[in-house]
């Protein structure tokens, strides 16, 4: 067996060995990718390079595997939260610089990676021949242990390198580094199976470049032939059923995002109208991950809002031809535990004047009738449950160096009596 289905787990155990076929009922990953003759594969660090190969070509690097360690974020290890999301084909990943005042490019991970930049970003196919295959890995656990388990989240290229600042929370201080994103690409003509052969064909010193790709998939050889045009065609993306069940909407129990809902629902237990504050911020972070232009406008006065908690802008295009777009927003801090009303759904909707969008913010989840009303229906509005506010705001801590989720909330309330206004929501298309 040497194919891989994203999703798979598999045991990643000392001692190192691809002797045995399973390891406590899990395929065992060294008995997967083992080589003979070659050294075994390890994914010990963030970003792992595997040995460059010699052949009458030149040097050729068979592949370099990118593992991310949920378990570890916020730590000084990991001072940072990495972004899977296999099923849209994109990865955000942060290199592996952490010190203050060395530079991020030197850092042995990021180097790498910059250097397999530069052919992933080529415009001529015989550079992006060259190109070195990522392949993507994220720790998971199971029953109970944090160690020594991978999940398999396919392969794909760089599509984008940015400089950034980061913060340590645990040393209090800030760093520069990289963040890549990352294409996962389409194995479907696969029929969603990645056969490692082809990696251990790039291994082979006796084979040619053009030889390997035989076994290359062929979202690969498409995007060898034709460059970034390509992308959105050989971009991984599955289609789901367009409802989304109660346990999609809800923190795992005892994860760090049941945690931090439980901490947000009581935070505005006895002030929930001040929950219209991190409804609109969460909102903002949320259009803009997707990667759209939004401005946040303001929050209405609690007695005049008749269904509108918070207003803002969506930008499309640049310059003449930009359209703006009004957004008009619900927030409801409720219990998790209940699914929120359809009579205040629907109340959002019927707000929505001719052009307009809709958010409807709630620590609570959208049961599955009213899901199908609004897909019916065809609402043009964004739904956000609790579950998702927990990771934008985990999300917002670690970027943006909050020592902690409560002093997050504490300082989204403090902005809450700045922000409310008494505006008429056009006036957001003449900013």
């Amino acid at each position: 067996m040497s194919k891989l289905q994203i999703g798979d787990i598999f045991r990643y155990a000392r001692p190192y060995s691809p002797e045995k076929e399973q390891i406590d009922g899990l395929p065992n990953h060294f008995f997967i990718t083992h080589y003979p003759g070659q050294p075994l594969i390890q994914l010990d660090s963030g970003i792992n390079p595997i040995a460059a190969t010699r052949t009458p070509e030149g040097l050729r690097r068979p592949a370099i595997l990118i593992r991310s360690s949920p378990h570890k974020i916020g730590s000084h290890e990991t001072p940072w939260q990495d972004t899977f999301d296999p099923d849209n084909g994109h990865i955000r990943y942060y290199g592996d610089n952490k010190e203050p005042g060395k530079d991020p490019a030197q850092s042995p991970g990021n180097k790498v990676l910059l250097e397999a930049y530069h052919a992933h970003s080529a415009i001529n196919d015989e550079l992006r021949q060259q190109s070195v295959p990522l392949i993507f890995y994220k720790a998971v656990s199971r029953n109970g242990k944090i160690k020594g388990f991978i999940e398999f989240n396919g392969f794909g290229i760089i599509q984008n390198v940015e400089l950034i600042t980061q913060y340590d929370r645990a040393k209090e201080r800030a760093f520069p580094n990289y963040a890549f994103d990352f294409t996962i690409f389409d194995i479907s003509k696969e029929h969603e199976e990645f056969d490692w052969s082809w990696i251990n064909k790039r291994r082979d010193s006796g084979l040619t470049l053009h030889e390997t790709l035989k076994n290359a998939p062929s979202s690969w050889k498409l995007w060898i032939k034709e460059g970034p045009k390509s992308l959105e065609k050989t971009r991984r993306q599955v289609s789901k059923l367009l409802v989304a069940s109660t346990s999609e909407q809800r923190p795992s129990p005892g994860s760090r995002e049941a945690m931090a809902l439980s901490e947000i629902y009581h935070f505005y237990t006895n002030k929930k109208n001040r929950f219209e504050a991190l409804a609109s911020v969460i909102t903002a972070r949320c259009i803009r991950n997707s990667g759209w232009v939004y401005h946040e406008g303001w929050i209405t006065q609690a007695t005049q809002d008749h269904g509108a908690d918070f207003f803002g802008r969506l930008d499309i295009g640049f310059g003449f031809g930009r359209v703006k777009v009004i957004l008009l927003g619900q927030a409801k801090c409720e219990s998790p535990s209940v699914p929120t009303s359809g009579t205040h759904v629907a109340r959002t909707v019927a707000r929505l004047k001719r052009g307009w969008i809709g958010a409807y913010v709630t620590t609570s989840y959208f049961s599955e009738s009213v899901q199908r009303e609004i897909i019916e229906d065809c609402y043009p509005i964004l739904l956000i449950n609790g579950k998702k506010i927990a990771e934008i705001s985990l999300e917002i801590v670690h970027d943006d160096g909050y020592p902690s989720l409560s002093s997050f909330l504490a300082d989204v309330d403090t902005q809450y009596g700045n922000k409310v206004k008494t505006r008429r929501p056009e006036e957001l298309l003449l900013e």
